[in-house]
């Protein structure tokens, strides 16, 4: 309900704070008062004093005064004189009595006009007067691009409030952000227009208003464009009007870049909006951007752009060198605007399971002319095994291949390397090593030139000057001096610059002078005190004054020295080191001391530890953070931070975390610290204003107006400063006034407020503070001016309090309340508008108005920002839009989670459950049904631990049906909605039921199954057994139990429930029972096994059991089986086991024993029995028999049949594959075709046809074969037997052709040498004939002989 409260005009308000400017202002006051009063006194005082002065009578000589004549000429002359100084005094009074008058008089004019003034103006505010302008706008023509400001001046009573129009359409300033400025200043009205275009050519015009009329003032605004002015737009470019410096902008940091966070490998850009006053495309502003305090600039790795109201930083390769405290600089009129954000830069995905993180920061330092010291920072190791090493690699500038420097990791991060090229340019990068294997190298470091130092000084010509005789001066450079030197000389100052155990650098001058000849150096070294010098770079030609030593024996102490030497000889040796010793790499800091961890944000932590007590050459720390309750580790930062202070951001908001810190230098990282107390992630409390007090009210509204109140309407602080907002003041002014009256006296707990005693006609406006147990906040901004005057529009008024709900990428559910007035007759309904951030082309989201006071809006773009607003509707139309809501973008929070509904499964409650991406101490779970709060309801209850909120239904049914929804209050829109259908209601009834019922769930009913020896299993499977299961077999309604002949046991892991049988016989049949109680939950399964389904388990167990037995004695592990070699030889085969060597085995066909050729060998555990030219006549029964003392056992093959059969089957897929094509063979009978194969037996299924005809052998088609091949003989041919001729061979599942074409010349080349053949055999039967007759044997032989012919083959 709304308040209604009477003006409190002189209320004071009570705090319990008194700030030292409010302390100082009230002594200030103080002392001004007491300064007037002081100054009217002084001036009556004056006054009263001359009055006096001017009443005083004339001066005379008394009588005894009077003198003589001489005595009267002295006294004369005197007196003379005297007078002449009396009169000055006299003048010099009275002077002073007409400015003392003046002043008086002064003052009571000033007094008089002050009071008369007072009385004019009081009762000049009693005259009511309509606006007029007193000074009216004025034309004005200027240049495109510069800055024009239009004013007047208007009086009237009540003040007239003015409003500004262009071409008839209001001006909004909000509409062009920094374009245009309204000001309203003593008395003075001002439309400033910051840019001119084109475009703003219009008429403009000031309106006036107030209740007793308007007036209006118009002017014309041209803009033009200059001679080429759209070649020089075109360009960029813009007239030079006026000088205008970067630094002399009016800039406004609008959207910020907030904390970000990145990968290794990824990109990131860094983006913030502003506003620029006057926006010059000739004149950017100036943008500079640090990291770490370090100025970045523009580079490969570095994007910048600044412009078009937005200046952005783009890092397009990210490494964990990136990572750091990012701040925009931007130079303004008053000054700079900075903004500053953390980049939190992760490790990239390690290619080796456990691989350490890639080192970071490579550098290189003492560039020499081969020689270069590399260093680098170390990667932060939480859950991974410690560093043992680095390997460093280089590669030359403009290449791809990177070479390894070192063979063996090293410790430290530092690493000389050396054998460069001189002149050449390289990059370095470095990999960590760990147990589990290499890193991903480093960011490579900036190019490096190797180049002599001491050598490009002196060709740079260090002068030295020599004076003669006071005045001439001889300028000598080194290098004229040099041109005389041939032998070099010594180096000096040789030294150890770096030591460490896993190498040590030499570091000395070069020798001065040093002659032009190139130089080089050899070492040598000694054990120290020995005298005993060694060579030590023999291979290696040293230009630079620099050599690490890797191969130092440890405890031994070494001296070295060094000779220079070029083309002319060597120098002397230099003077020998002091002894160098490798040192121990136990330079590790000592660990940090105490971490103490407070509050920050919703979402991050403020952590500082103290220094460690040995720090030795710090680099800085590395944070660690854990979840309370989890066991691993989570890198807080991934860059050594300097300072022992750190903030710790992306944390889960409720979440509680400990942390712990390590120190870092060259050698490594420290122990870990101790850890901190836990600490829940929560906003601070106190820390300034933004936290301690809620932020600022906004979108004040106005709800209705009778005439002499206004309902005013507002929406909370976008941030309540961590407790509860719980009051909310309201200050009103007149709308020409300046001075602010306070409203309420008692605090206002609802965002509605009725101001009271107001004047009808009036403008006011209004601003809201809100207060919670830290205070009262800001106000918030002064609201539009309002006009008091009744409402008596029959349309409703403006719906308020517009909210958003359940955001999503493509969806939300948007909010409001039912408008305050309803005008003639109650609300029917609403209209939602929606529009896109900036457009004023708003779109009606239904066609027909709701009755409720929410709607779904679906079909978002994912990432655009949208405005809403609401019309209510009546019988009488269409009323006021409400007030355009706040703007929303469409992204749901990272890791939203939506309700989910369920049956908890111990009491079988029903209950919808929402997790919370994120929550603080202060919030609260308000859940509603269609949108309308729950509250205190029989129906339902509401439970909430953590992060977690439920809502159980304590006896649902069809009423609890609908729309359920959930707000998380005081966080960035945290909420959720789930619908509640019948069916899921009623499937989640069944499983309540279930719950509340149990039963025990079986994945598989009671069964059997036969094992090995014959014994039979009866099991089943649950789903679930607890430890603490029960359960009973009962067998023809008898319990049976755990004994001899039977096993009952049950695994829990598995659910299995089994009871074995080891003697199945006939008194097993029947029926079978498990009954099964598990806590609450019971089941049981039954099975019938009597009848047919008994006798197949009985014959089945006693097959077993006998193949058991078998088992026990030598057998038959495969019985016999047959197999077709290639050479389509038939072979029975088994497999044996079992067998020793005395074990006999024979084979019988039909009883009668076949003695191989081979004969078996058991003991191979394969025997074999071949049938060559396999044919009908193999047909029986085959048997093999294996025994020995230990027993018999028989395997039996009945070739017959389907057998037979398929052994053709085999035989004709061997010999179709290898069958020739068919060949021609010409006899005295005929034609003959033949197909030679591996093997031939009529038992195959060949077919010959002709002409695609089946051929049946007869007289004139004979058909036969033998072992090798098959045949088909054409007698006496003519010409109907000529045609295409083809066998077919078939297998039982492939057919196997092989044709050739009797016709043409190949018919005629055998039909004549068949012909030939005939006569042949003709003669030679005739020859043979008459050889048979006795008296010419003889000689019908010897002539048979001579003419006897082989027939002819085609």
């Amino acid at each position: 309900m709304p308040y209604k409260v009477t003006p409190w005009y002189r209320r004071k308000r009570g705090t319990q704070v008194k700030t030292d400017y409010a302390c100082q202002h009230t002594r200030s006051i103080v002392k001004h008062r007491t300064e007037r009063k002081s100054s009217s006194k002084s001036v009556s005082q004056v006054q009263a004093q001359a009055t006096e002065a001017m009443a005083e009578p004339a001066y005379t000589i008394p009588e005894f005064r009077q003198r003589t004549t001489e005595g009267t000429e002295e006294y004369q002359r005197v007196a003379t004189n005297v007078s002449k100084g009396l009169s000055v005094i006299q003048e010099e009074i009275h002077r002073m009595r007409m400015v003392t008058k003046a002043q008086v008089d002064s003052l009571a004019i000033q007094r008089e006009v002050k009071e008369r003034m007072t009385k004019r103006t009081d009762w000049l505010d009693d005259i009511p007067k309509m606006p007029d302008f007193v000074l009216a706008l004025r034309p004005h023509t200027v240049w495109e691009k510069t800055p024009i400001k239009l004013f007047c001046t208007v009086q009237g009573n009540p003040r007239p409030v003015v409003k500004w129009y262009k071409g008839g359409v209001p001006v909004d300033p909000l509409s062009a952000p920094g374009k245009y400025k309204i000001e309203n200043k003593y008395g003075v009205h001002s439309l400033i227009i910051s840019r001119c275009v084109v475009s703003d050519t219009a008429e403009y015009s000031a309106v006036a208003t107030n209740p007793h009329g308007t007036a209006t003032s118009m002017a014309t605004v041209t803009v033009k464009r200059p001679a080429g002015g759209g070649e020089l737009c075109h360009l960029g470019l813009v007239p030079h009007l006026t000088e205008i410096h970067p630094s002399k902008l009016e800039i406004s940091l609008l959207d910020r870049f907030s904390v970000s966070f990145g990968q290794e490998g990824g990109a990131i850009s860094l983006t913030c909006t502003m506003v620029v006053v006057p926006d010059l495309p000739n004149v950017p502003p100036i943008a500079q951007w640090y990291r770490d305090d370090k100025l970045l600039k523009p580079s490969q790795l570095v994007e910048m752009f600044v412009g078009g109201g937005v200046a952005r930083l783009t890092l397009p390769h990210l490494a964990k060198d990136d990572e750091g405290l990012y701040t925009l600089r931007m130079f303004t009129k008053d000054g700079t605007a900075e903004h500053s954000a953390y980049l939190f830069v992760s490790d990239a995905a390690s290619t080796v399971p456990g691989a350490p993180g890639s080192p970071m920061s490579v550098k290189a330092y003492d560039v020499n002319a081969d020689y270069v010291l590399v260093a680098w920072k170390p990667p932060n190791t939480v859950n991974e095994a410690a560093i043992t090493g680095y390997f460093v690699d280089r590669c030359e500038a403009g290449g791809d291949t990177w070479v390894q420097c070192n063979d063996t990791p090293v410790k430290v991060c530092k690493y000389p390397v050396h054998g460069l090229s001189v002149g050449r340019s390289y990059h370095f990068r470095v990999r960590a090593v760990n147990s589990a294997g290499i890193s991903r190298p480093s960011r490579k470091s900036d190019k490096v030139m190797a180049l002599d130092a001491a050598e490009n000084e002196r060709l740079q010509g260090k002068e030295e000057v020599i004076k003669i005789e006071g005045k001439y001066d001889i300028v000598i450079k080194d290098d004229d001096l040099e041109g005389y030197v041939t032998i070099p000389g010594e180096p000096t100052d040789l030294h150890a610059s770096e030591v460490f155990k896993s190498y040590v650098v030499l570091s000395w001058k070069p020798p001065s002078p040093r002659g032009r000849a190139p130089l080089w150096y050899v070492i040598e070294k000694c054990v120290a005190g020995t005298g005993a010098w060694q060579r030590i770079n023999t291979a290696v030609k040293l230009h630079s004054p620099r050599y690490p030593v890797f191969d130092l024996q440890d405890g031994q102490k070494y001296q070295f020295r060094v000779y220079s030497v070029n083309m002319y000889g060597s120098s002397e040796a230099s003077a020998p080191s002091e002894p160098v010793q490798k040192v121990d790499e136990d330079g590790v800091p000592s660990a940090p001391g105490q971490v103490v961890a407070t509050r920050n944000t919703k979402s991050s932590v403020f952590v500082q530890w103290e220094a460690p007590k040995v720090s030795k050459n710090l680099i800085g720390y590395y944070i660690d953070g854990r979840v309370v309750g989890a066991k691993e580790w989570f890198p807080c930062n991934h860059k050594p931070f300097r300072h022992n202070r750190f903030v710790v951001h992306g944390l889960t908001p409720g979440e509680s975390y400990v942390f712990r810190v390590q120190a870092v230098n060259i050698y490594g990282l420290s122990d870990e610290s101790q850890e901190s107390s836990p600490i829940a992630v929560e906003p601070a409390l106190g820390k300034g204003v933004e936290y301690a007090t809620p932020s600022a009210p906004f979108g004040i509204t106005m709800l209705s107006s009778d005439g002499s109140s206004i309902t005013l309407a507002w929406k909370s602080p976008k941030h309540c400063g961590g407790s509860k907002v719980s009051a909310y003041y309201i200050d009103r002014r007149d709308a020409d006034g300046l001075v602010w009256k306070e409203v309420n006296l008692e605090a206002v707990t609802e965002r509605v407020c009725t101001v009271d005693n107001l004047t009808e006609g009036n403008f006011y406006e209004f601003k809201v503070q809100a207060a919670n147990m830290a205070g009262v906040g800001v106000p918030s901004a002064p609201s539009a001016p309002m006009k008091c005057e009744a409402w008596n529009m029959e349309e409703p008024g403006p719906a308020y309090d517009l909210s958003f709900s359940e955001v999503r990428s493509h969806s939300l559910v948007i909010l409001w309340k039912a408008p305050f007035y309803t005008g003639a007759s109650a609300v029917t309904g609403y209209f939602v508008d929606m529009a896109k951030k900036g457009s004023s082309e708003f779109t009606t989201l239904n066609e027909e108005a709701v009755s409720h006071r929410y709607l779904q809006v679906s079909g978002l773009e994912e990432g655009e920002t949208y405005v809403f607003r609401v019309r209510a509707v009546n019988t009488k139309g269409v009323g006021k839009a409400s007030q355009v809501s706040e703007p929303v973008c469409a992204r749901a929070l990272p890791g939203t989670k939506e309700i989910e509904a369920g049956v908890d499964e111990e009491t079988g409650d029903i209950f919808l459950s929402l997790e919370a991406c994120e929550i603080c101490e202060e919030s609260k779970f308000v859940w509603s049904k269609n949108y309308k709060p729950i509250g205190d309801c029989p129906r339902v209850s509401v439970t909430s631990k953590g992060r977690t909120s439920r809502l159980t239904f304590t006896n649902p049914d069809k009423d609890d049906l609908g729309k359920y929804s959930v707000v998380v209050t005081d966080t960035d829109g945290v909420s959720a909605s789930h619908t509640l259908t019948e069916d899921a209601l009623n499937t989640m009834l069944e499983l309540s039921h279930a719950i509340r019922h149990p039963v025990v769930p079986l994945k598989h009913g009671l069964n059997y199954e036969i094992l090995e020896k014959g014994h039979v299993r009866f099991w089943l499977q649950a789903v679930k057994l607890s430890p603490s299961v029960s359960y009973r077999f009962i067998v023809n309604d008898k319990e049976v139990t755990s004994g001899e002949g039977q096993k009952i046991s049950h695994d829990v892991a598995t659910g299995v429930i089994q009871m074995t049988v080891d003697l199945f016989t006939r008194a097993n049949e029947g029926t079978y029972t498990v009954q099964i109680h598990d806590g609450k939950a019971k089941t049981q399964s039954s099975l019938v096994l009597v009848g047919d389904v008994f006798k197949a388990a009985l014959k089945e167990a006693e097959f077993q059991r006998k193949e058991h037995i078998r088992k026990q004695g030598p057998h038959f592990s495969e019985y016999l089986y047959f197999t077709v070699a290639d050479d389509c030889t038939v072979m029975l085969a088994c497999k044996v086991a079992n067998v020793q060597k005395d074990t006999a085995f024979r084979w019988y066909k039909e009883e009668d024993e076949i003695v191989p050729e081979t004969p078996p060998n058991v003991m191979s555990g394969a025997c074999a029995l071949p049938i060559p030219l396999f044919s009908r006549k193999d047909q029986g029964i085959y048997k093999a028999v294996l025994s020995d003392n230990r027993g018999k056992d028989t395997s039996t093959f009945d070739i017959s049949g389907q057998v037979f059969d398929d052994i053709i089957n085999a035989i004709a897929q061997i010999a179709g594959a290898s069958a020739s094509e068919l060949v021609l063979q010409c006899t005295p009978e005929g034609i003959r075709l033949q197909c030679y194969m591996s093997y031939y037996t009529e038992e195959m299924k060949t077919v010959w046809k002709h002409k695609e005809s089946k051929i049946a052998s007869s007289e004139k088609m004979r058909i036969g074969g033998t072992a090798e091949m098959a045949w088909m003989q054409i007698c006496d041919p003519t010409d109907k037997e000529k045609g295409n001729y083809s066998i077919e061979i078939s297998d039982g599942v492939k057919t196997h052709t092989r044709t050739f074409d009797l016709s043409g010349q190949a018919y005629t080349d055998a039909y004549e040498e068949y012909l030939r053949l005939k006569a042949a055999a003709f003669a030679e039967k005739s020859e043979y004939m008459f050889i048979c007759r006795p008296n010419t044997l003889h000689t019908s032989s010897s002539r048979r002989h001579d003419s006897a012919r082989a027939p002819g083959a085609f």
